[in-house]
């Protein structure tokens, strides 16, 4: 499973450069997973030069094997026993007139447990959004609604390959919220913001890439089986962001020989104004 989680990785890092450069002013908050499952969906039932393209933008080297270790990432994600709230979801909804060819439908509830909806897309697009917005706000606890925007599914529609995630966990070490304050954050090489920001004081697991010039702090969940990284980057002298040339960042390095130290460690709330898929 580590090859697909270091694809998973390496495509992360080139999603978030082109959304970057894309929005170099703004806020990004993106599940990477996500858009790869979703892809990964397309890819099983591509061919030929297609596929090679599909690996290649999706950094699979695994073949067909990547499937297979896809379907053990999401077992181990949506585990009912873990100390936290996992869930990755995916589901097809195809057009009713069409014709999906069975092992395509088999592979994809079997590595991918999604099951295909037949709907009317080409007599009531409309009412098939609303119903593709009702599955995905119902796995997300209802915090994601209207994901797909009018016009996005209309008469042409074939096949859409929905994914949701929702994640709650609790942190091992809990921020206190009395502690909550306005603090400036540096959002360019001269430009600062006032936010409000919780702190604490706490020994937590730290490593310093000197590959990339990269420090990276590890706050933990609860039991541990999950963790937030957060990844602080040298400042650059031209104000570019340093994050953009990073190009691979193996998933071991950011726990090998983490130091244990005394660290001020800052959370700042974004509020975003909308989603964009």
């Amino acid at each position: 499973m580590s090859a697909v989680s270091n694809s998973n990785t390496v495509f992360a890092l080139e999603l978030f450069r082109t959304l970057s450069q894309a929005n170099p002013a703004g806020n990004i908050f993106v599940s990477p997973l996500s858009i790869s499952s979703a892809l990964a969906m397309v890819y099983l039932g591509a061919k030929g030069d297609t596929a090679a393209q599909m690996a290649q933008a999706l950094s699979f080297s695994s073949g067909e094997g990547v499937h297979a270790d896809f379907q053990k990432l999401n077992a181990d994600i949506n585990s009912p026993s873990a100390s936290y709230i996992l869930k990755l979801a995916n589901r097809l909804y195809g057009e009713n007139t069409a014709h999906f060819l069975p092992d395509f439908l088999e592979a994809t509830q079997k590595y991918y447990q999604a099951d295909l909806k037949a709907v009317d897309f080409i007599g009531a697009p409309e009412a098939c959004r609303a119903e593709i917005n009702s599955w995905v706000e119902q796995q997300t606890e209802n915090k994601i609604k209207d994901l797909l925007k009018p016009g996005t599914v209309n008469a042409d529609t074939r096949l859409a390959l929905v994914n949701a995630v929702y994640f709650k966990g609790n942190w091992r070490n809990p921020f206190d919220e009395a502690n909550t304050k306005e603090m400036p954050f540096k959002i360019r090489q001269n430009e600062t913001v006032p936010v409000q920001m919780m702190y604490q004081e706490k020994k937590l697991p730290y490593n310093y890439i000197a590959d990339h010039d990269l420090q990276i702090l590890e706050l933990p969940y609860v039991a541990e089986e999950l963790s937030m990284f957060i990844l602080l980057p040298k400042e650059s002298s031209d104000g570019s962001d340093p994050l953009l040339k990073v190009h691979s960042l193996e998933t071991s390095s950011c726990k090998e020989k983490p130091q244990k130290l005394f660290c001020f460690t800052l959370v700042y709330f974004i509020k975003f104004d909308h989603l964009r898929i």
